[in-house]
């Protein structure tokens, strides 16, 4: 598996994370390959360049072919996905916020949601398609990105204090007070529920629970001589209750189940992502 990070353009940084390329190659004779995608603090926008992939919400329930183009909002909700056997795709990761100043649609709206990209930004897309097909390695797929990327930085809406202090939330990985994260943005914490809900989807203390957990799990995802109790540590967790509440909430399961999971995976999604 082949994974390359870029560091957005200097007009995206303010609301764009990183550019994500990743390229698997699974052997053809090889069963169906799925990889359980849980939850992120971080929403998407992704390309797939090859065949689209399937997404299953539900055990139990039928894969769903998703579109070639992606927007992916706030998740709560672990899900399945079934990628195909040569899988490049790229994932646009935006910072919180970030996808509402793009879009200017409540976040709330659109947990656990995913939709076709075309519906939004229409044909535009499709010559985007064609060039990252014709696309010869990954900085020229950056590139195409890059330029449809900065014909939207017109569009968005303006920039608040409220952006930067969940920023800063991130870069303590949940663990600050929403108390102190609230007197950055310059509101008081009534407002601060309500801007959270509206630009993240979510109320602050499940979006600073969120990003302690996905933080333990790209831990793991990338450390795996790791000990739990190392990752727990190490994200903030005070104890194991609630470092295993978490995880069967946002996972499904508890860590033991993870790390099986993890250990069979012959492309993990998100190692190394970066948020």
């Amino acid at each position: 598996m082949q994974t390359r990070f870029y560091t957005p353009h200097l007009l995206l940084q303010e609301f764009i994370n990183c550019v994500m390329v990743i390229h698997a190659e699974v052997d053809p004779k090889a069963p169906p390959v799925l990889c359980s995608y849980p939850p992120t603090p971080q929403n998407s926008l992704f390309f797939y360049i090859n065949d689209p992939i399937k997404m299953r919400k539900e055990a139990g329930s039928g894969f769903l072919v998703q579109p070639r183009n992606v927007i992916v909002g706030p998740q709560l909700n672990c899900v399945t996905l079934d990628i195909n056997k040569s899988h490049k795709a790229v994932r646009v990761g935006f910072h919180p916020g970030g996808l509402y100043r793009l879009l200017g649609i409540s976040m709330a709206e659109m947990i656990d949601k995913s939709y076709d990209a075309a519906d939004i930004f229409g044909n535009e897309l499709r010559e985007v398609n064609e060039k990252l097909q014709e696309a010869a390695g990954f900085d020229e797929i950056n590139e195409v990105i890059e330029k449809f990327l900065l014909q939207k930085v017109s569009v968005l809406k303006r920039l608040l204090p409220f952006d930067a202090a969940m920023l800063e939330l991130l870069r303590y990985n949940g663990n600050i007070s929403i108390e102190q994260i609230a007197s950055l943005a310059c509101v008081s914490l009534r407002q601060f529920e309500r801007v959270s809900k509206e630009r993240i989807g979510m109320p602050p203390k499940l979006f600073a629970r969120l990003v302690r957990f996905s933080k333990a799990y790209r831990m793991r995802e990338n450390f795996s001589n790791l000990s739990w109790t190392s990752i727990a540590y190490e994200c903030g967790y005070f104890d194991q209750t609630h470092f295993i509440r978490d995880f069967k909430e946002f996972a499904g399961v508890a860590p033991g189940i993870i790390e099986k999971e993890l250990n069979n995976l012959p492309v993990r999604l998100q190692a190394g992502l970066r948020l």
